[in-house]
């Protein structure tokens, strides 16, 4: 890597962001700040590279903050970093499969040869699925005529209905 200097221009053109996120970003301590040439910032290259990992942390859910604080913590106290990795590793399992079951549903109402999609068992286990994921219900589907029914299970040995 050569030790040549990037204006902020020439470092947002490469990031593909703005010169005032770069600024923000600056400011909040994502971004060291950079060195000083006739009063314009000027970034090393590795600064693009940095750009890229505050932008892949924000794709995949990461806060500002907590970008900083993983940022801040890998520095200083590894355990620090560790913990909020995984804490944030297990909400992106969450996410990618409620992402898996929203493209089960999807696909198999593309596919279902029935006419109504709520009349569909194979549907409607994929949607109470769906709400398990989510709540930690024991929920059974009911399947109504014409209309979806309504949900049925238990809580904590209370039955709950919701229509």
């Amino acid at each position: 890597m050569s030790d040549q200097l990037l204006t902020i221009g020439e470092l947002a053109r490469r990031a593909g962001v703005a010169t005032s996120t770069l600024r923000y970003y600056e400011e909040l301590g994502l971004l060291p700040t950079p060195a000083r040439v006739s009063g314009q910032r000027r970034y090393p290259e590795s600064a693009a590279g940095l750009v890229g990992v505050i932008l892949l942390l924000r794709e995949v859910g990461f806060s500002l903050a907590e970008q900083k604080a993983l940022m801040a913590s890998r520095t200083v106290a590894l355990d620090d970093w560790q913990q909020l990795a995984r804490r944030k590793l297990a909400e992106l399992d969450n996410q990618i499969a409620k992402a898996q079951t929203a493209r089960e549903a999807i696909d198999h109402a593309l596919r279902c040869p029935h006419k109504e999609i709520f009349e569909c068992p194979t549907f409607a286990r994929v949607v109470a699925g769906a709400i398990v994921n989510t709540c930690g219900w024991g929920f059974v589907v009911v399947v109504g005529s014409g209309s979806f029914g309504g949900w049925s299970g238990c809580r904590g040995g209370r039955p709950v209905t919701c229509w």
